[in-house]
């Protein structure tokens, strides 16, 4: 019985003359990765912070609640202290609201950043390799035009 033939990749067969630039791949893996990096550290800084800024404000909370707990003599010791419980509360959340979106306006800046240089990266790599590219598929067009 005769050994069955393998067949031949038409795909390879069809793209083995074209010409690939595989480090225009590397290259564009590269820079995907390094930017990935960089949003991905822009966004863990960003959550690091507010977190901080919840945890410090949860303990602010947590220690005027504390002297909410604490017995007192007189009923209207207890109004005043809701009172300036309230007040301070009302202060601390502007300020922390102010400090997060402050966060947030620092981090938004820092990814528009970044991806705007590497936008302007993409574009002059792309300028590049379509330049390669051409010049590759002018070559070979030259070269098929010469042989026949």
């Amino acid at each position: 019985m005769p050994k069955a033939k393998t067949p031949q990749n038409p795909f390879a067969e069809l793209f083995k003359d074209l010409p690939v630039d595989t480090q225009a791949f590397e290259n564009a893996f590269k820079s995907t990765a390094a930017l990935n990096e960089k949003l991905a550290t822009a966004a863990l800084d960003a959550a690091g912070a507010a977190q901080d800024l919840g945890n410090s404000w949860t303990k602010d909370t947590l220690g005027k609640m504390l002297e909410l707990a604490k017995a007192k003599t007189e009923p209207a010791d207890y109004v005043k202290a809701i009172a300036d419980v309230a007040k301070d509360q009302s202060d601390v959340a502007v300020a922390n609201l102010t400090t997060l979106a402050d966060i947030a306006k620092s981090s938004q800046t820092e990814v528009l950043e970044l991806l705007a240089a590497a936008s302007k990266d993409m574009n002059e790599d792309a300028a590049k390799a379509l330049k390669a590219a051409s010049e590759k598929a002018t070559d070979a067009t030259k070269k098929l035009a010469a042989a026949a």
